[in-house]
């Protein structure tokens, strides 16, 4: 059960990388100068699903916390590492983003250069 804690929390992070990502795509291009940067940003600010963004993060923040209370620090946070790879996947395949060699192998050094880390 309280692994379930860590996996939400994942879970919910990558939710709304990936639905920012998918917000900002269809808000268009960035804007010049400030009045519109400002627009620009307001609007994204009071889309729903950008809101959905600030509750899963809100709701990932307090199963981190539940999460902590029951696994050490050093413990549970290699696992947020596996965000890079679930948002690399999603984003190929929701995105249709670039899979180089390069990120799929940055993303698994990353993976596995944080599991080392909090080994030791």
């Amino acid at each position: 059960m309280h692994h379930l804690y860590i996996i939400m929390t994942l879970l919910l992070t990558v939710y709304g990388q990936l639905v920012f990502k998918w917000q900002i795509d269809k808000a268009g291009p960035f804007p010049q100068g400030l009045h519109q940067i400002a627009c620009y940003f307001l609007k994204l600010l009071i889309q729903p699903w950008i809101i959905t963004c600030y509750l899963a993060a809100l709701v990932a923040s307090l199963l981190w916390i539940a999460a902590l209370r029951h696994f050490e620090l050093s413990y549970a946070y290699p696992y947020m590492s596996l965000t890079f790879g679930l948002v690399l996947l999603f984003s190929i395949i929701l995105f249709q983003e670039t899979a180089s060699l390069p990120k799929i192998i940055g993303t698994i050094l990353i993976t596995i250069g944080v599991i080392i880390g909090s080994q030791g």
